[in-house]
C-alpha cells in the first residue's frame, strides 16, 4: 500500500491566527491573533507554507500583502508559550534550512513582488516578513526588535536579512541588546529598513493595496526576473550579479511579454500579459524573439 501525500490547509476555511483573502490578483496575508499579539504558532509555519505555495503557483496572483490585525501588534514573535507543544516540530526541525523554514516569500521561492505593512511593534520572528519584503511600509507607531537573546535562542535567520538592510552597527545593537532596544519606526525610515512611512496604521493597508494593483498592472514574468536579478545581486560580486542579470534579460526575449508590451504601447491600449513564465513566441528562439534587425525590443 503507498502512502499518499497529506493534504495541506484549506485555505479557503478559517485558519488558525491568519487571515488568507484574494483581491483582483492580490493576495492578501493578515497575521490574526491581536489577543496574543499577533505572535506566530507552530501551526502556522504550515498555513504560510501553504499560502506561499499557492502565491507562487497561482498565475492569477500577481502580488502579495503581508499585515496584521490591530494596531498595537504586528507580530511579536514565536509564541514562546507554544514551544513545548505537540506540533512543535513543524518549526523546530533539525533539517536543511530549504527544508525547515517556510515563514517568507523568499523563504519560498515567491518571485512575485510582496509588500509588508507594518502597524505595531514588531519583534523577532516577525522581522521574517519584513527582511524578505520587496517594499516595507510602515506607521509611525511602529517599532522593531529582536529578542532571540532574551529567551535563551539564537538571533540568526531574521538577524542575517536585518544585517542586509541595515548598516551592520544597527543590525547587531538590535539582535545583541534584545528587548533592551526597540528601533523606531522613524529610525527605521532614516536606516532603509523601512520604505515609506505613514501617520496611522489606518493607512497603511489602503496605500500597500494601491501600490500592489500598480504592480499588478506590469508582466508577470518581467517582474520576477528583475526581482530575482535584485535579489541575486547581494549573493554575488558586481561582475557575477551583471552577468546574472544579462542572462536573466536575455531569457526574457523569447516570451510573449517582451513583444506585447512594445505592441501594447504603440497601439495606445493596455497590454494583455500571458502569466505563464515557459510561454514562449511560437516556440521562437532568443533570437528570432528580439527583432527583424537583431535589436532589443523594450529597456
Amino acid at each position: 500500500m503507498t502512502d499518499r501525500p497529506t493534504p495541506g490547509p484549506d485555505l479557503r476555511g478559517p485558519l488558525d491566527g491568519l487571515r488568507y483573502e484574494r483581491r483582483d490578483g492580490v493576495a492578501i496575508l493578515t497575521l490574526d491573533r491581536p489577543e496574543r499579539g499577533n505572535a506566530l504558532t507552530p501551526a502556522m509555519h504550515g498555513l504560510f507554507r501553504a499560502a506561499w505555495a499557492e502565491i507562487r503557483d497561482d498565475p492569477e496572483i500577481r502580488v502579495a500583502v503581508v499585515t496584521a490585525s490591530g494596531e498595537r501588534h504586528f507580530c511579536t514573535g514565536f509564541d514562546v508559550g507554544e514551544a513545548g507543544g505537540d506540533d512543535a516540530d513543524e518549526v523546530f526541525r533539525n533539517a536543511p534550512f530549504a527544508d525547515a523554514v517556510a515563514w517568507s516569500p523568499h523563504q519560498n521561492r515567491v518571485w512575485k513582488p510582496v509588500i509588508c505593512a507594518v502597524n505595531g511593534l514588531c519583534v523577532g520572528g516577525g522581522l521574517h516578513f519584513v527582511v524578505d519584503a520587496d517594499v516595507v511600509l510602515a506607521s509611525e507607531n511602529a517599532a522593531f526588535m529582536d529578542t532571540h537573546v532574551n529567551v535563551g535562542m539564537v538571533g540568526a535567520i531574521e538577524n542575517v536579512g536585518l544585517a542586509r538592510r541595515l548598516p551592520l552597527g544597527a543590525a547587531l545593537r538590535m539582535t545583541l541588546m534584545g528587548r533592551h532596544y526597540r528601533m523606531p519606526a522613524r529610525r527605521a525610515y532614516e536606516l532603509g529598513l523601512v520604505d515609506e512611512l505613514v501617520a496611522r496604521p489606518v493607512e497603511l493597508l489602503p496605500l500597500a493595496e494601491e501600490m500592489a494593483r500598480a504592480m499588478a498592472s506590469h508582466s508577470p514574468q518581467a517582474m520576477a526576473l528583475s526581482k530575482q536579478a535584485v535579489w541575486g545581486s547581494l549573493e554575488r560580486g558586481y561582475g557575477e550579479a551583471l552577468e546574472h542579470a544579462w542572462a536573466l534579460l536575455r531569457l526574457h526575449w523569447s516570451h510573449p511579454d517582451f513583444r506585447e508590451g512594445p505592441r501594447a504601447f504603440a497601439e495606445k491600449r493596455e497590454p494583455r500579459w500571458n502569466p505563464d513564465p515557459d510561454a514562449r513566441v511560437n516556440g521562437a528562439r532568443v533570437d528570432e524573439a528580439r527583432g527583424d534587425d537583431g535589436e532589443e525590443e523594450a529597456g
